[in-house]
This record gives C-alpha cells, sequence and structure tokens, in this order.
C-alpha cells in the first residue's frame, strides 16, 4: 500500500483543480456529467436496437424469398406484407425512434451538461481529475500526470 505522504497533490497541466470552485457544486456538475455518460451508453443502446432492428427486416426480406422457392407461397406473402417494412411502434420505424430521442431527450441533456459546466469554468471532468490527484502515487510507473510525465 502507498503511503499517503507518497500521493500527488500537485496539479496537472491538463485539468485545472476542482479546488478552485466550492465542493458542492464541483460534485453536482460531476453528477450532471456521469448522468450524461450513462445516457451516452443508452443511446448507443438505442443505435444498436435501430442498426438490429433494420438488419433483421432484411433477414425477413430473404427469408420470404426462401419460403417462396420452397414453394411456401402463401406464408411467404402473408409475412411480406404484414411483417417486412413493419413500423416498431405506431407510425415509426426506428430511425424514426432514434431522431425523436436525440430531439426530444438527448440534444436537451447535452446543453443542459454543457451548460452546468460552465459553473465549474467550461472544464470536463474535474471530479475525476480532483480523485486522479488524490489517488496517483507520485513518482511510480503507470500514475503519471500528463503522458509527458515519466517515471524512472
Amino acid at each position: 500500500m502507498t503511503d499517503v505522504s507518497d500521493r500527488d497533490t500537485r496539479l496537472d497541466d491538463d485539468h485545472p483543480t476542482a479546488r478552485n470552485y466550492d465542493r458542492a457544486t464541483v460534485e453536482a456538475v460531476g453528477k450532471l456529467t456521469e448522468a450524461l455518460e450513462t445516457l451516452e451508453v443508452a443511446r448507443g443502446h438505442l443505435y444498436q436496437f435501430h442498426r438490429m432492428t433494420g438488419t433483421t427486416d432484411f433477414a425477413v426480406g430473404e427469408a420470404v424469398d426462401l419460403l417462396r422457392e420452397a414453394g411456401h407461397d402463401d406464408l411467404a406473402d402473408r409475412i411480406a406484407r404484414e411483417l417486412v417494412g413493419r413500423n416498431v411502434l405506431p407510425g415509426r420505424w426506428t430511425f424514426q425512434v432514434v431522431e425523436d430521442f436525440d430531439d426530444t431527450y438527448y440534444q436537451p441533456f447535452r446543453a443542459f451538461e454543457r451548460q452546468a459546466r460552465e459553473l465549474t469554468g467550461g472544464e470536463r471532468h474535474l471530479l475525476e481529475a480532483e480523485l486522479k490527484r488524490e489517488r496517483r502515487s507520485r513518482g511510480v510507473a503507470g500514475h503519471e500526470a500528463t503522458p509527458d510525465e515519466q517515471v524512472r
């Protein structure tokens, strides 16, 4: 275990210190940024759903062709008519869901997070930068403050 005296509490060049702002504000902005990071993952899953649903629809189209080749025209016709190109929600394909999500929730969320960061000088990840300062061990390889710092 590293002695507390070996902890590097100096400022990194890459990030201003959170100590320049009140702790409650830094924590609040950090929490909003954390929420945005979670939303980014959710958005990625939504885009994955969009892509996978489209891939599914094209596979169903291929299955329809194969059913026809196998002589099952009635089932192929019904699937082609009722399932191929079907809305995933009333009146919507997934691209519309993605667009509505982006316009209705994602873009406003990003704007509020950016606005909240103005309370801390517009800097990103101040809370994490403080954690790095507190938790890294001075002079230990793999604990450099910046990519330019070299530990020997």
